[in-house]
């Protein structure tokens, strides 16, 4: 037997009424540029509710929408406020549970007390548990709305969209994060798959996806597999019955491999169908694995209610999650400057180029951000005529420049990653316009923010290099 193994939205900065804004603040000790320049926020997790309707004994799943508050400027400490919070939309459908710290004014709406907010974090101002009622009709739809206070501040209302479904509701756990994992070695990154929704699911389909230096320790008959430059993907039909709290273990049993640096590991789910498994293929050829099929365990009892055919999940904010898994590895990245020659007037091609020579690959797979960073500065005896598309000019101080030919200095960017043995070239044009030599220097920013080149590059005293004209 092989086993295998709801989000969070700020409202966006926007003045418009699904939005949380605010009026600017005054207050206490800080200074008028530090209450000018704050804003308070609030959010709702999650920013938009699927609530399951009722079972057949007409009990219904209770859910939990966290309402919170933050303002932007930490050298502006704000006093306790209040939420004052509208569910009258949802009067006829839903069933409002108040907190301690809410004091009802009628069933459906009441002020909440909040806390100070002597930081930028978020800050819960009140946990509402909502079930829809016993009558509530399929597809019943209303909008509960909060507006916050504290000290002079008052934010534009917030909104989030409840509605009442019929179906199955899978959700997943998240694994935590995981460090210094040695190369070569078993890892796990265990989660829970449960159905929170009021209906059966009959099936399910499990899509993974383990980075380049990550790897399967089996491939169940039951799953296939794509494997590309940066990653290899799963699709595995789960022929498992899951009724509304039943609960399956997945084990996610990987290796980390020799090349093992900055990895991550996506899994998600939803309700099987050939439609389904279609869609996830888009076109493309997996290969069917070959070992034990996977059999996930149970992980509780399951509730009884009425089956279903395979339908779209219910509330599919829960259904994805992502892993970092960081190894204890090195990649030593190296830069390799340019020496032309030419006579006065001709154009040339220069080559900046960065080398990674391993053993791990690196990646930027949770900021999307370059692995390398390039200052590249053009020998004065020579003009740019061409650039790459990947480098932007600047002046000599490194300010922007509208014009991108003839510049002095350009910062270059690779992509996201770099395979261990990977090559990436930065190639330029230049005009000579002198015979005589002239250098300038190139190098990586060691210290850009992700991935930091620091923490895993071994030698950063080939991190730099020359640029040559007629040397």
């Amino acid at each position: 037997m092989t086993r295998l193994f709801t989000t969070t939205r700020r409202t966006r900065r926007a003045l418009v009424p699904v939005l949380a804004a605010s009026a600017l603040l005054t207050l206490g000790t800080a200074g008028p540029a530090a209450a000018d320049s704050d804003q308070l926020w609030t959010y709702s997790d999650p920013y938009e509710l699927i609530l399951p309707g009722a079972y057949e004994d007409g009990s219904a799943p209770e859910r939990t929408v966290a309402l919170q508050v933050s303002h932007d400027n930490i050298a502006n400490p704000v006093g306790t406020g209040h939420l004052t919070v509208d569910a009258g939309e949802l009067a006829a459908f839903v069933k409002i549970t108040w907190p301690a710290n809410c004091a009802a004014d009628t069933s459906v709406t009441a002020v909440c007390d909040i806390p100070s907010l002597t930081g930028t974090d978020r800050v819960t101002a009140a946990e509402l548990k909502v079930s829809a009622l016993p009558d509530a009709p399929d597809g019943a739809v209303g909008t509960l709305r909060y507006t916050a206070v504290a000290g002079d501040m008052t934010s534009y209302p917030g909104e989030t969209r409840v509605t009442v479904g019929n179906g199955p509701d899978l959700a997943l756990s998240q694994s935590p994060r995981q460090d210094g994992v040695t190369p070569g070695t078993l890892i796990s990154a265990p989660a829970t798959l449960s159905n929170n929704g009021n209906r059966t699911a009959e099936g399910v389909l499990l899509r993974l996806s383990a980075s380049r230096g990550l790897a399967y320790t089996e491939r169940p008959a039951n799953c296939e597999y794509l494997d590309t430059e940066v990653s290899t993907q799963a699709l595995c039909v789960l022929d498992e019955t899951l009724a509304p709290g039943d609960s399956i273990t997945l084990a996610n049993p990987l290796k980390a491999r020799r090349n093992a640096l900055y990895e991550r590991y996506d899994y998600s789910v939803e309700p099987y169908s050939a439609e389904a498994l279609e869609a996830a293929r888009a076109g493309r050829t997996y290969t069917p694995g070959t070992g034990a099929e996977l059999d996930p365990a149970p992980a509780q009892t399951p509730r009884t209610a009425t089956a279903t055919a395979a339908v779209p999940d219910l509330d599919p904010q829960d259904n994805s999650r992502s892993v970092i898994i960081h190894a204890t590895n090195t990649a030593d990245l190296r830069l390799i400057g340019s020496r032309v020659e030419g006579a006065v007037g001709e154009t040339v091609r220069a080559d900046i180029t960065v080398k990674n020579r391993g053993p791990a690959w690196v990646a930027s797979l949770g900021a999307g951000e370059p692995v390398a960073t390039v200052d590249v500065r053009i020998p004065a005896g020579a003009t740019v005529t061409a650039r790459p598309d990947d480098c932007y000019a600047l002046t000599a101080d490194g300010e922007w420049v509208e014009e991108q030919l003839g510049a002095p200095r350009y910062r270059c960017t690779t992509p996201i990653y770099l395979n261990e043995r990977a090559t990436h070239t930065f190639p330029f044009d230049l005009r000579i316009d002198s015979a005589t030599r002239s250098t300038a220097s190139v190098a990586i920013d060691n210290d850009q923010y992700e991935p930091p080149i620091r923490a895993y590059d071994p030698d950063l005293t080939n991190n730099s290099a020359r640029n040559v004209v007629n040397g």
